[in-house]
């Protein structure tokens, strides 16, 4: 009798642990400078969530109009990205990839995929690479869930702006 009330209090505590985790806030922001080049490109933009060995991809920025996907062939110029886990991926990818960003702010809401997170050490990376350009890799250290709301940034230096993670549990 006694394992039966323990089994009936586990049931009725889980989903109250998934609802917390499901409402915690995952937004970020990438500022996209403009850069003065005679022919400016639009950068390809990977982010991604790392934890030890394991990558969790978030978001993918690429030219996804050019005629028979060919914009995919430059992928591999986010080197970190394709390393680790671009390589393994078949573009394009519902809800991954979507088109270049225009130079200025762009806020995107990951706290769908929040909800899905195990606890532990996270490191959000963005990484950047242009044609007729450079390539630059932005890293923000954070544990999940959070423990109170935070706001973590890192500036950028040619190709990324700021870059900067909110969270709240």
């Amino acid at each position: 009798m006694r394992s039966s009330f323990t089994i009936g209090m586990t049931a009725l505590t889980a989903p109250l642990v998934v609802t917390s985790l499901s409402a915690a806030e995952m937004n970020l922001s990438v500022a996209i400078p403009r850069l003065n080049v005679a022919e400016y490109h639009r950068p390809y933009v990977a982010i991604w969530l790392e934890s030890g060995d394991k990558i969790t991809n978030l978001a993918v920025w690429y030219d996804v109009k050019q005629k028979q996907n060919e914009g995919t062939k430059w992928l591999k110029d986010m080197r970190q990205w394709w390393r680790r886990t671009g390589r393994e991926l078949t573009m394009p990818t519902d809800g991954l990839s979507s088109a270049t960003r225009a130079p200025g702010q762009h806020d995107v809401n990951f706290s769908e995929q929040a909800g899905k997170i195990a606890p532990g050490q996270y490191e959000l990376v963005v990484e950047a690479a242009r044609e007729v350009g450079g390539r630059e890799l932005l890293r923000l250290p954070f544990q999940w869930p959070p423990a109170a709301a935070q706001s973590l940034k890192a500036d950028g230096s040619h190709e990324l702006g700021t870059v900067t993670l909110s969270i709240k549990p």
